[in-house]
């Protein structure tokens, strides 16, 4: 039994046979799960020739009205906004809260661009603040960030964690500064029992085909405050304002940031695949977590933090090594198992999701000569490394894994003995 064990562990870098037989499926967790429900919510819009929201050949119900309905109950909000992408409920949140020129908004230093890209659109300025062991916003970061043109804060539920909210949501009463959950990656997830999105000001979800549920492209915007939700409605739609009645001294121009009917009809069939979605993702995690996590420690290693357990959506198993190149071993090994691991930084590889890559706006490039908003910034903002060191450390040693919710039982348990062998053997 002895050799036998000792053979298991064997990396397949040392000649060892791969813990999976086979490389994993690709990680698409509502994509993967497509199936006739879809295909039927999509023929059945076509037929009806309604593909434009408010109106079509014949007559019936919206698609994006019932998917907005059952959004916000699903969430626990009292509104729901459905958009055409994720960036698209940023920039609508954003605009809703009159965030614009000579403001700053707190958002974390890893997250995806477009996090920073809705604040420039408003014209105002992103300031990057810390992340901590959880990989989302650091809230003992906060006061080093705050400064007398700090209008709102972004926290951002990275790979489906939440954020600190309550220390996060208090600092922001205490400093009166408004709160957008970016929740992009964490569709459904909960922080002490309460849906993420709806703890902040607003919240803002994806449905791009890499999220948890999908339409391939899309977005939606919560919130329980009914004015900022009729600005948001207004901006998103150019008359959205006249369409919805609202007071003409009250309406203000918009662009158009409208879901179609055919996202909507996909959304809806997804949307039922949800909650059982986490609840498989957070199973199979709990395995990894059970397996690893004394192993781990012994090596030196630890953990990613998860200030909610039962709350995080479980798409990731993080870990963290000593050093950077630890890191590289472990996840070159990792993937040698049939097991896809990389590490979250590099600075030698551009990844739109650290600050420090996001080139146009590391150098502070505008779409206008005048270069605004940079040139009309209150105060210099730094992007350089230095801005955020703690973050970069963090990244560069971090190891990620994919939990997919396809995953079987002997799947998952093979993903656990393929980052058992490369810690026995490289950590």
């Amino acid at each position: 039994m002895e050799s036998r064990r000792s053979d298991i562990l064997k990396p397949a870098l040392e000649g060892g046979a791969p813990a999976m037989p086979a490389p994993c499926p690709p990680m698409y967790p509502g994509g993967n799960l497509i199936d006739a429900r879809e295909e039927r919510a999509v023929i059945d819009t076509l037929r009806q020739k309604r593909l434009f929201r408010y109106y079509g050949p014949t007559p019936g119900p919206s698609k994006v009205d019932e998917l907005e309905q059952r959004f916000a109950q699903k969430m626990g909000a009292r509104r729901a906004l459905a958009v055409t992408s994720g960036t698209a409920a940023l920039i609508c949140a954003v605009q809703a809260l009159g965030i614009g020129p000579g403001d700053e908004v707190i958002i974390p230093a890893y997250t995806w661009i477009a996090t920073a890209a809705a604040v420039l659109a408003a014209g105002a300025i992103p300031v990057v603040a810390e992340v901590d062991a959880s990989l989302t916003l650091d809230p003992d970061d906060l006061p080093n960030r705050l400064s007398d043109y700090t209008r709102a804060i972004i926290p951002v539920h990275m790979r489906g964690v939440p954020c600190r909210m309550a220390e996060i949501m208090a600092f922001a009463r205490a400093h009166d500064l408004k709160v957008i959950e970016d929740t992009a990656q964490a569709d459904g997830a909960t922080y002490r029992g309460q849906r993420l999105g709806t703890l902040g000001d607003a919240g803002c979800y994806s449905l791009q085909f890499n999220k948890i549920i999908t339409s391939g492209e899309g977005g939606m915007l919560v919130t329980d405050d009914e004015q900022l939700w009729q600005r948001a409605l207004m901006y998103h739609d150019v008359i959205g304002g006249l369409r919805n009645e609202i007071p003409a001294q009250d309406v203000l121009w918009g662009i158009n940031f409208r879901m179609p009917e055919l996202l909507a009809a996909v959304a809806l069939a997804q949307l039922d695949k949800l909650d059982p979605l986490l609840e498989t993702m957070r199973a199979r995690k709990a395995i990894l977590r059970t397996a690893l996590r004394s192993l781990a420690e012994q090596k030196g290693l630890y953990l990613q933090e998860i200030p909610d357990p039962e709350g995080e959506a479980a798409v990731a198993f993080i870990l963290f090594a000593t050093g950077p190149d630890q890191a590289r071993r472990l996840s070159r090994a990792i993937s040698a198992e049939h097991v896809e691991a990389y590490t979250l930084y590099d600075p030698n590889e551009v990844d739109y999701h650290v600050y420090t890559h996001w080139i146009p706006i590391v150098a502070q490039r505008a779409w206008n000569p005048a270069n605004l908003p940079w040139a009309a910034a209150p105060r210099p903002v730094d992007y350089s490394p230095e801005a955020c060191p703690h973050t970069l450390d963090l990244l560069s040693r971090a190891v990620h894994i994919d939990v997919n919710p396809l995953y079987t039982g002997a799947e998952i348990e093979a993903v656990a003995e393929a980052i058992e062998k490369a810690l026995h053997y490289y950590a």
